[in-house]
């Protein structure tokens, strides 16, 4: 019966473009069934991020975002009240009779809440996708304050008290690991871990995302990333270098690598000098093992 549910759950996500493996399909698929927070960590540019995304279009419902910075506290992720509503309230009740006191007693409600994220994922009428992007930016503290919500479905406020989750929403966490994530954090997630993708799962990948990228071209992109992954670099290409390259050389209208247009574009797949004249100096080794794996793969 999993297998069936599983099999489900990958065409749906291929049907939004989403290059899954069954690590992937296996880790939403019980996300969403047991109602579990699922923890993606791995380099950046692998595409954690986009399996949020990817979810809220194949479940058809609403992707709440929370980006995660150095800094951010409960307030900007979950409510602030909305003072100058307040203000105005008390204002029109002046001369009803009431006292100042009775008057302030009302405007600690729902109503004169501006929800942020958090807020606007607990309270949502259908299950929408709860996205916390880069969790590893804030800090620890942060992070506590999330437990209640990872375990509890639920967020106090103190004027208030708490206010449970109408729906469960599906839960999104990603880390690019610049700072370890606590244990509490951990043990209210699952777990996956995400890593630059094998040659063959990145041309799939670029084959959905670019169908007018010519084969042969596709399949040089690929196995030069493969190999230039290898390298000593300071900023290692993701997939969305693999990508935002393999775009410009389409409209640029290559059908295959050229050694003078891969030195010209290089800034699109590093963003850091030195990479860009490390591989500079190599290019002339790269070319010619990119060319001695074209010929050892498949003919499709």
């Amino acid at each position: 019966m999993y297998k069936e549910d599983t099999e489900k759950i990958r065409q749906m996500l291929e049907e939004q473009n989403y290059v899954a493996d069954s690590a992937i399909v296996m880790s939403v698929y019980l996300a969403k069934t047991l109602q579990k927070p699922l923890l993606v960590e791995g380099p950046a540019g692998v595409g954690k991020t986009e399996i949020g995304k990817v979810m809220a279009k194949a479940f058809d419902t609403d992707l709440i975002r929370l980006q995660c910075y150095e800094g951010l506290d409960a307030n900007m992720a979950l409510y602030e009240w909305n003072y100058q509503r307040q203000l105005l309230h008390i204002k029109l009740e002046e001369g009803g009779g009431r006292s100042l006191a009775e008057r302030e007693s009302t405007i600690f409600s729902e109503d004169f809440l501006l929800k942020r994220p958090l807020l606007q994922a607990i309270t949502h009428h259908k299950p929408p996708v709860l996205l916390i992007d880069e969790l590893d930016r804030s800090d620890e503290e942060f992070e506590s304050f999330l437990l209640e919500i990872l375990s509890e479905w639920q967020i106090t406020i103190p004027e208030i008290g708490s206010i449970k989750a109408k729906e469960k929403p599906y839960v999104i966490l990603t880390s690019n690991r610049t700072r370890e994530l606590s244990d509490a954090v951990r043990r209210r997630c699952f777990y996956l871990w995400m890593d630059y993708p094998e040659y063959e799962k990145e041309l799939a990948i670029v084959r959905s995302k670019i169908p007018d990228c010519d084969l042969h071209l596709a399949k040089q992109i690929c196995v030069f990333m493969g190999l230039i992954r290898k390298q000593k670099l300071e900023k290692i290409p993701g997939v969305a270098e693999t990508l935002d390259w393999a775009r410009s050389l389409v409209t640029l209208h290559q059908d295959h690598l050229d050694p003078v247009m891969v030195e010209s574009t290089l800034g699109i797949v590093f963003k850091d000098r030195m990479d860009v004249q490390h591989v500079k100096d190599s290019l002339s080794d790269l070319f010619e093992k990119v060319g001695v794996k074209i010929k050892e793969l498949p003919v499709e």
